[in-house]
């Protein structure tokens, strides 16, 4: 699914291309540095445009996601999946529950499938955090999951050569 992704955008520039992948759901951010270090965008160029265009989404959905999720559940084409996708975010949602501000901030961060800035948003969602609260969480998050995946991507001697 990623390279059928990647090939669609290889048409237009690589950095739009890069903020494109970063916007779309379950694959977002993580996704969108994969194709920068694959297509050979600096890690320093590439990052903050996935950060940026990652949480471009979050304060609309932080504000009608729950709203969309519930339209979505009423379609045929979607229905199926989003009644299981609220099912799974719920339960995901009990640590978070538990443990707030830090919990999502890590939720968001850590790097790996059914995590992200999307599904983080709805969880804020769910349990009614804070407007202002939520939206530093993710970002946070979101910070965390691209240094994350610069540094699995670049490797920690591409990141350190802007150090050195």
């Amino acid at each position: 699914m990623i390279a059928t992704i990647f090939n669609f955008f290889s048409h237009i520039s690589n950095e739009f291309a890069l903020f494109m992948i970063s916007l779309i759901p379950l694959i977002e951010e993580r996704g969108a540095i994969i194709y920068g270090a694959s297509v050979g965008i600096p890690w320093q160029k590439a990052l903050p445009i996935c950060i940026f265009a990652n949480m471009l989404p979050v304060p609309l959905l932080l504000l009608f996601g729950m709203k969309i999720i519930q339209w979505l559940k009423t379609t045929k084409l979607f229905g199926n999946f989003f009644t299981k996708y609220e099912k799974k975010l719920y339960k995901k949602s009990e640590a978070v529950r538990k443990y707030g501000f830090l919990a999502l901030t890590v939720f968001v961060g850590i790097p790996i499938p059914g995590t992200g800035a999307w599904s983080g948003t709805l969880v804020a969602t769910i349990l009614q955090f804070d407007f202002k609260k939520a939206l530093l969480s993710i970002l946070l998050g979101v910070i965390l999951a691209g240094i994350i995946m610069s540094l699995a991507c670049y490797g920690t001697i591409g990141i350190f050569k802007l150090f050195v």
